[in-house]
C-alpha cells in the first residue's frame, strides 16, 4: 500500500479515496505499520500549541517595522487585520488538506500526495534543516536581546556573548521538550497565561489612558497623539536610521513597495498558525478538534495583536512606535517607570519562551514524521531515548522493560534539532535569518495551497470533513505567491543560500534512493 501511494502523485489521478481508516485515506506511517506519538491531545491542547507559537516576539516587535511602511495609524492596524485574515486562509486550507489527508509532519504528507514523494522529501529536509532552527534561532535571539534591552544595552546582537546566551536559553528549552510530551503541553499551558496576561496588561493600560484623557481633556498621559489626530491621516514617518518618509510625495509604486513590507511583517508576526497541522497525528478526533482549534485560534490571535497595537498607539507618542524594537517594553516604561519597564521585559521573556518551546515541540515531531518517511535516518523516530538502537539483553523481562521508554518526547529528533539552531545563532543574525525562514516557509505554503485547490478538480470524490469555500485557497495562493517573490528580489543572498539548502538536499535524497536500490539489488 504505501508502495503503491508513493507512485501516485496527483498527476497519476489515483490517489487513495476508499474508507481504509479514519476520514478515508490511510497516512503512509500507519500504512507501512510504524507507531509514533498516542492520540492524546485534544483541541484545546492544540488551541493552546496555537496561540503559544503565533503570540511571541512579533507583536512586541514588528509594530515599529510595520508602523515605518505605512501613512497612518489606521493604515497599521488594517494592516495587522489583512495579515491574520491572511494567515486564518491559510490555516483553514490546511485544515482542509489536515482533515482529509492524515499523517505526520505538517505539509510533508499533503506535498507527497499531491505532487510525489520528492516534493515531500524536499519540504521535510528545508523544514528540519532551515525553516524550524531558523525559527528557534529568531526566538532564542529575541528572548536574550529582550533581557539586553531592559538592561538599557541594545548593540550587542552580533557579539559572542550574547550568542552563547542565546544557546543556553535554547538547549534549557530543549531539555524541556525531552521529558514528555504531557509535560511540554503542561508547561505550554503556563506560556499561554503569560501571554494573555501580558497583552491584557497592556489593553488595561490603553483603556485607562482613554478614560483619565476623556474624563481631562488637559491631562497630559499617555501618547496624546491618539486624542489629538486623526487615524487615517497622512503624516511623516521617521525610519530607524531617522530621516523621514514624506507619504504625499510617493509614487504608487513607491507606496505599494512600503505596503508590502508592512504586510511582509505582519505575516512574520502572524507565523506559527500551520503548526497545528502537525499535531494533528495525536488528536484523538483530528477531523472535529483540528478546524475548531484553527477558527478559535486565529480570531482570538488577531483580536489579541490589534487591541495591543491600538493600544502601543494610545500609550506611545506616534512618533516613537517606528522608531523601536520594544514598542511594548518602551511603551510601559514611559507610562510607569523604568521599574516596571523591567517587569514588562521579564513577562515578554515568558512569551518568546512559550513560542521557543511550542516551535521546539513541533520540531521535533517532524523530524520524527520525516524519518518514519524514511526520508532521514531511522534514529531520529525513536522516542523516550538518545542513540541509534534500542538497548538489548540476555534477560526477557529486563528487555521488555528497555523497550518500554519512560519518555515519549523524540529526544534524538530535539538534539539534532537544538545542534542546528545553534549554528545558526553563530552564523546568522535576526534580520537574514527572518527573511530565510520567510522564503522557506512560503515557498512551501504555496505549493501546497495551490495543490489544495488543484485537488478539489482532480480528486472531487476524497472525503474531505472540513471544506471552506475555494475562495480561501486561492486568495492565500495569490498572497504567498507574492511573499515569495518579494523576498527573492530584495533578499537575493537569503534565496541563494535556500537554494543551496535544497539542491543539497536533492543530492541527498537521491544518494539515499540509490542506497536503496542497490540494497534491494544485494539482497540486503
Amino acid at each position: 500500500m504505501a508502495e503503491i501511494h508513493e507512485r501516485q502523485p496527483l498527476l497519476n489521478n489515483n490517489g487513495p479515496q476508499g474508507p481504509e481508516g479514519e476520514n478515508g485515506v490511510v497516512s503512509d506511517a500507519e500504512a507501512r505499520g510504524h507507531g509514533s506519538f498516542s492520540r492524546n491531545l485534544g483541541a484545546l491542547e492544540a488551541f493552546a500549541i496555537v496561540i503559544s507559537i503565533v503570540i511571541g516576539s512579533g507583536v512586541f516587535t514588528s509594530p515599529g517595522s510595520i508602523d515605518t511602511n505605512v501613512p497612518s495609524p489606521g493604515a497599521a492596524l488594517i494592516v495587522w487585520l489583512i495579515g491574520g485574515v491572511l494567515a486564518w486562509t491559510g490555516a483553514a486550507t490546511l485544515a482542509e488538506l489536515g482533515t482529509a489527508i492524515p499523517g505526520q509532519g505538517g505539509v510533508q504528507p499533503f506535498l507527497k500526495y499531491i505532487y510525489g514523494d520528492i516534493f515531500g522529501f524536499l519540504s521535510a529536509w528545508t523544514w528540519v534543516v532551515a525553516v524550524m532552527p531558523a525559527t528557534l534561532a529568531i526566538l532564542s535571539i529575541v528572548f536574550i536581546e529582550s533581557i539586553y534591552s531592559a538592561m538599557g544595552v541594545t548593540d550587542q546582537g552580533a557579539s559572542i556573548g550574547h550568542k552563547l546566551l542565546s544557546i543556553l536559553v535554547l538547549v534549557i528549552i530543549s531539555v524541556a521538550n525531552s521529558i514528555s510530551t504531557k509535560a511540554s503541553t503542561r508547561l505550554n499551558n503556563f506560556f499561554v497565561v503569560a501571554k494573555f496576561f501580558a497583552i491584557a496588561a497592556l489593553v488595561v493600560a490603553g483603556v485607562v489612558v482613554v478614560i483619565l484623557q476623556v474624563s481631562d481633556p488637559a491631562r497630559n498621559v499617555g501618547g496624546r497623539d491618539w486624542f489629538e489626530k486623526s487615524w487615517f491621516a497622512f503624516r511623516d514617518s521617521i525610519n530607524p536610521d531617522g530621516s523621514l518618509t514624506h507619504w504625499k510625495e510617493l509614487s504608487e509604486w513607491e507606496l505599494f513597495g512600503h505596503l508590502s513590507a508592512a504586510l511582509y511583517a505582519a505575516l512574520w508576526a502572524y507565523s506559527g498558525w500551520d503548526k497545528a497541522i502537525y499535531i494533528s497525528a495525536e488528536l484523538s478526533a483530528p477531523s472535529r478538534q483540528l478546524p475548531l482549534a484553527i477558527n478559535t485560534a486565529l480570531p482570538t490571535i488577531i483580536l489579541c495583536f490589534l487591541t495591543a497595537n491600538a493600544a502601543y498607539y494610545v500609550l506611545l507618542p506616534w512618533s516613537v512606535v517606528s522608531t523601536t524594537d520594544s514598542v511594548a517594553v518602551t511603551a510601559i516604561t514611559r507610562l510607569l517607570g523604568s521599574a516596571f519597564g523591567i517587569v514588562a521585559a521579564v513577562v515578554i521573556c515568558l512569551v518568546v519562551a512559550g513560542s521557543l518551546l511550542g516551535n521546539s515541540f513541533v520540531a521535533g515531531r517532524m523530524t520524527v514524521a520525516a524519518a518514519h518517511m524514511n526520508w532521514l535516518p531511522p534514529f531520529l523516530s525513536i522516542l523516550g531515548r538518545v542513540g541509534a538502537v534500542r538497548p538489548t539483553t540476555e534477560d526477557n523481562e529486563t528487555e521488555q522493560h528497555l523497550a518500554e521508554p519512560k519518555s515519549d518526547a523524540p529526544i534524538n529528533a530535539l538534539i539534532l534539532s537544538t545542534i542546528l539552531s545553534a549554528l545558526y545563532i553563530l552564523l546568522g543574525s535576526f534580520r537574514a535569518l527572518l527573511t530565510f525562514n520567510g522564503l522557506g516557509e512560503y515557498s512551501f505554503f504555496f505549493l501546497t495551497v495551490v495543490g489544495a485547490i488543484v485537488l478539489r478538480y482532480r480528486e472531487p470524490t476524497l472525503i474531505r470533513p472540513y471544506r471552506p469555500l475555494i475562495l480561501i485557497p486561492v486568495i492565500f495562493s495569490l498572497v504567498s505567491g507574492f511573499v515569495v517573490i518579494r523576498g527573492a528580489a530584495f533578499a537575493p543572498v537569503q534565496a541563494l543560500v535556500l537554494a543551496a539548502v535544497w539542491a543539497l538536499g536533492l543530492v541527498f535524497y537521491w544518494v539515499q534512493r540509490w542506497q536503496q536500490r542497490r540494497g534491494l539489488a544485494n539482497g540486503v
